[in-house]
């Protein structure tokens, strides 16, 4: 995989990819949805059965994420028949850190859908896009940010971080989090216009009009997509999963411990690596001849 890089993009991105042929986008989450770090994993077998892993991210000279090496397999498969876009709330230094299987993504969306990478790179035209919608519809980072650090307490923050110059998050000791905290910064945030989610031990702090699904949207227009699929597990990728033609979330995560559904959305049956390996496998078999997947696009 090309590491993004930050310089300005040529204008040419502008131009849309088409092909006679039909053409199937997949989106996918990737953290605790395609890859797992080692406390994500849920290995409930005897160790001798578990399955082969395969690290795809090293972070700090340690390995960090990992999937099986039958969903690298699968990933490589899935890579070479349909435009994979690898769709992620990560920046895009931390997305450069993550080496996939398979032949580099021609686009891959990172913050959240702040950046839009074509080749490896920005597209300038879409943060522009981005950066008018944010400025238009919503409070600024600044506001929430201050709010953010004036709301938590120092007996359970660990870090506060700012991502791209478009959203927040803080890591926490999350056994110490006190009750009904995240849900009163969620309303706080909503009459703002702003969305939080709890992943693991980050919460999120992202504007609403920062979606995945806009920028998914976008891929799909440039490429001629005429059936999309995508796949998430945190109330980040809800938007995601709902403007997608088809979609999974894992039996794990964020969604599922909300209860949330939609008609054209489907649960896997194995938590931890195992649903991402099974997810792989409806993505080809959805993206397959004779593939009958339910409308759900909006």
């Amino acid at each position: 995989m090309t590491t993004p890089a930050t310089s300005a993009a040529p204008a040419t991105f502008a131009v849309p990819v088409t092909s006679a042929a039909p053409v199937t986008l997949v989106a996918s989450d990737l953290d605790r949805t395609l890859i797992y770090s080692a406390a994500a994993l849920q290995l409930p077998m005897p160790d001798a059965e578990a399955p082969r892993l395969l690290c795809v991210e090293v972070y700090e000279h340690r390995p960090l994420s990992y999937l099986t090496e039958t969903a690298a397999t699968l990933l490589d498969e899935l890579a070479r028949s349909t435009v994979f876009v690898p769709t992620t709330t990560r920046t895009r230094e931390q997305y450069g850190r993550i080496h996939l299987p398979g032949p580099a993504p021609r686009f891959a969306i990172c913050a959240n859908g702040g950046h839009l990478l074509v080749d490896g790179v920005s597209d300038p035209d879409w943060q522009t896009r981005v950066a008018r919608r944010l400025a238009d519809e919503c409070a600024s980072l600044a506001e929430v940010r201050a709010h953010l650090l004036a709301a938590a307490d120092p007996a359970w923050l660990l870090k506060e971080r700012v991502a791209e110059d478009l959203f927040a998050y803080l890591v926490v000791e999350r056994s110490l989090l006190p009750e009904g905290w995240v849900k009163e910064l969620g309303q706080w945030a909503e009459t703002r216009g702003w969305t939080v989610s709890l992943q693991g031990r980050k919460i999120y702090a992202v504007p609403g009009p920062l979606t995945k699904s806009a920028a998914m949207n976008e891929v799909a227009r440039r490429t001629g997509a005429t059936l999309t699929l995508a796949a998430g597990d945190s109330l980040l990728d809800a938007d995601l999963l709902l403007a997608a033609d088809h979609a999974w979330r894992p039996a794990h995560g964020e969604l599922a411990d909300t209860g949330w559904s939609a008609p054209h959305v489907d649960v896997t049956a194995g938590r931890g690596v195992a649903a991402g390996e099974e997810i792989l496998r409806h993505f080809l078999r959805a993206s397959g001849p004779g593939r009958t997947p339910s409308s759900g696009r909006q």
